[in-house]
This record gives structure tokens, sequence and C-alpha cells, in this order.
């Protein structure tokens, strides 16, 4: 049984001229014992997913739809006073100076940790450390580790899964390693290509063109259509959801087209 499912998360920010949808229809699971990374761009909803899930969703932000289960009881719908409750019982959280963190979740043995850029602006040696303790917590104590980082080298030496968000949504998801080496979205494998490789002999490093489309401004059809270089007519219309690709999901309309294709 996942120790931490959520269920098609759906957060939004009330304004004067209406309501922008700032997660949408976001699902994944944590089980006992694993760390699932979530990674993208700034202003993907990492960090707001995180803040969802213990509880700390700033004003006038809110939970609109959906359901987050801790051991299988909602913990989304719960006044303040008892999800303060198990933030300090079950809930770990860490954003800022890790270490210190850390070592007392260590010694309580919280059931999830939500870690929010551990290793940032951190050197080498700190963020090793860092990375040995969230493995040591998840395997040895069985709890389930949610990180959050723009750091993919971080990514692939610390988690067993990761999620790529994009623009308020989950892009892709799946095994570390096949996520990595397998991208099965544009955008994941244009993540993966802006990573420098020291083998090889670049006189510029890749970066993926345009910017992250504001809540306000996000395009029909797939949200990521106005940077993607394999975009078709099907990518403007309509939404992808999470669909099967290979070993992962991908909300990516190219694999539903060569399964068309192939059959």
């Amino acid at each position: 049984m996942s120790l931490l499912q959520v269920r098609n998360l759906v957060v939004e920010f009330p304004n004067r001229r209406g309501t922008l949808r700032a997660l949408d229809d976001i699902s994944f699971d944590i089980a006992p014992g694993e760390i699932l990374g979530v990674v993208g761009e700034s202003g993907a909803g990492k960090s707001l997913t995180g803040a969802s899930i213990i509880g700390l969703l700033e004003p006038p932000g809110r939970i609109a739809s959906g359901q987050i289960l801790l051991q299988g009881e909602r913990i989304d719908n719960l006044p303040y006073e008892a999800m303060r409750k198990v933030r300090g019982r079950k809930i770990g959280a860490i954003f800022q100076d890790p270490l210190t963190s850390l070592n007392p979740l260590y010694s309580v043995g919280r059931q999830l940790i939500v870690a929010d850029e551990p290793t940032t602006a951190l050197d080498v040696s700190i963020q090793a450390q860092i990375i040995t303790l969230l493995k040591t917590i998840c395997k040895q104590r069985g709890a389930a580790v949610m990180l959050i980082t723009h750091d993919m080298g971080v990514i692939a030496e610390t988690c067993d899964r990761v999620a790529v968000m994009y623009a308020g949504r989950v892009a892709e998801i799946g095994p570390v390693h096949e996520v990595i080496n397998h991208p099965a979205h544009p955008y994941t494998a244009g993540l993966m290509a802006c990573i420098p490789d020291m083998s090889e002999d670049r006189e510029r490093l890749h970066q993926i063109d345009g910017a992250m489309p504001r809540l306000n401004a996000i395009p029909s059809g797939c949200a990521y259509n106005p940077r993607c270089e394999r975009v078709f007519d099907r990518c403007y219309v309509e939404r992808p959801d999470l669909l099967p690709a290979g070993a992962t999901q991908a909300a990516c309309w190219l694999h539903a087209r060569e399964k068309a294709v192939a059959v």
C-alpha cells in the first residue's frame, strides 16, 4: 500500500479577474521506503505541490478538488489544528538548513518527508551528506520521501522514481533511470539535453527556447506546444493526459500517434 496518495489534485488562486489554476489534475503515489523526485523549471508547480501536501498553502490559494491521503486517510480536508498535529507527528518538512532538519527527523522517524530544494547552493560535500541522510531515513525507517529539486544530478543519485512537472501538471513520471535515459516527453528530453556533458566539446550549452507560460496565459491543448520541436495539430486543440510510454507515463500525443501508426 502506498504511504502517500495524491489524487487529481487541483489548486486555484482566486483574484479580481477570476481564478488562476496553479495545479491541474496532479496524481502520484509514494510507497514506504521510496524517494520520489519532483523536477521542473521555476513556476512548474513543484513547491506548490509540496505545500499542498503538508497543508501550508499561502492564502488565497486553496485546494479546489482532489484528495491527498496519508496511510489511506484523507489529510487535505482536515481542520487547521488537526493538520498541525499531523505535521508534527507524521510529516517532516525540509526547506532550509537541511542538516539541522534531517538529524531530528532521523531520530523521531516521520512517515513522510517533503524536502524542497534541500541541496540548493551547497557545496558538493554537504550535498553528499544530505543525500546519504535522506537515503538512510528512507530505507532504514521506511519513510516516504518527496524530493523537490531542479537538479537532475541529485535526482539521478537519490531517487527511485521521478515526476517531471510543467505548467502545473505532471508531464512524465516513471522509474528514474528510464526517465533520464529514455525520456518519453519532449520537455523531459529537453531537460536532459540541458545537462552539460563533460565528454563533449560544445561551444554552447543546449537550452529550451521560450519560457514557462504564466498561469493566466496557458495555451490550449498541450501547455508545452509553443516550445515543442515535435508539435503537431492535435497538440494545439486537445490536452493530453498521462499515457503509457514504454516504462513510463507521459502526457504527450506523440505516443498515441505512434501506436496508431503501428496498428
